[in-house]
């Protein structure tokens, strides 16, 4: 399994595993992102996110999307957005690989940290976290305004 750093031309896939992500989480119909969108957000001329991919014999099974955000108590911190492997390659240490190469790209780059969002019905991805004896705090509720 290679992990790299994302390029333009993985959008297509990038994408796709996103939704095969809304499936899982029982919300195809929120995926409204287009192909354009993704490719101009990530690497136009003022980037706003970055990946990693797991690549095998040229084939992308995994991602690692995450941006950089601004905490007031704790400075800059890589937020990751998604953690997605593909439903037949899970199970294999591929999102460890992942994982860890975010975890790094935090600690390299002299961040405070990361942070992202599970589903509290998510139990495999819970029980993954827990193994990096992440912190969970139920004490937040998301908040979002659509246009």
């Amino acid at each position: 399994m290679n992990i790299r750093k994302a390029r333009k031309e993985d959008c297509p896939r990038i994408l796709e595993l996103i939704q095969e992500l809304a499936l899982y989480e029982k919300a195809p119909e929120e995926v409204t992102v287009t192909l354009e969108e993704m490719e101009e957000a990530g690497f136009g001329n003022k980037p706003v996110w970055e990946a990693y991919v797991a690549e095998l014999d040229g084939t992308i099974h995994g991602i690692a999307l995450y941006y950089i955000r601004y905490s007031t108590w704790k400075g800059r911190r890589i937020y990751l957005e998604d953690l997605i492997v593909t439903e037949k390659m899970r199970g294999k240490g591929i999102g460890k690989l992942l994982f860890d190469q975010v975890v790094e790209e935090a600690r390299s780059k002299g961040y405070s940290g990361m942070v992202w969002q599970v589903l509290d019905w998510n139990e495999p991805a819970i029980n993954f976290y827990k193994k990096y004896q992440a912190t969970f705090d139920s004490g937040w509720i998301n908040v979002s305004i659509n246009n």
